[in-house]
């Protein structure tokens, strides 16, 4: 029982990590707490797909969120998020390096690129 749980629980934030979008939105908050009407107009997006996303976000525990008046205001909850994407970086970049390899080494048996 307890292991489904962890493995809903390590679904819900990759979930939420697997989006283009909710990526950008984690740099842009990655310089502190910023107001949806910040958010807004850094991306092109309509309002309803950025509170979705962000929502997303918030869903699985990645961000924090608080309301100010009128204003919601949305954190990072967790610094250690960007550990995780890094990590994910180290891993695209070994494979782009393997593919770049793999190429080099079929230009030259092909006799391209002499």
């Amino acid at each position: 029982m307890a292991q489904k749980n962890v493995s809903e629980l390590r679904l819900k934030i990759l979930s939420a990590l697997s989006d283009p979008i909710r990526l950008e939105l984690l740099e842009f908050l990655s310089g502190g707490e910023r107001c949806v009407c910040e958010i807004l107009p850094a991306f092109s997006r309509s309002q309803s797909t950025i509170s979705k996303h962000l929502n997303i976000l918030f869903e699985a525990d990645i961000l924090d969120r608080r309301i100010d008046g009128k204003k919601t205001l949305y954190s990072i909850k967790d610094p250690q998020v960007f550990e995780l994407v890094r990590l994910v970086d180290r891993m695209a970049l070994k494979q782009i390096s393997q593919l770049a390899e793999a190429g080099r080494i079929i230009e030259e048996s092909l006799g391209i690129g002499r």
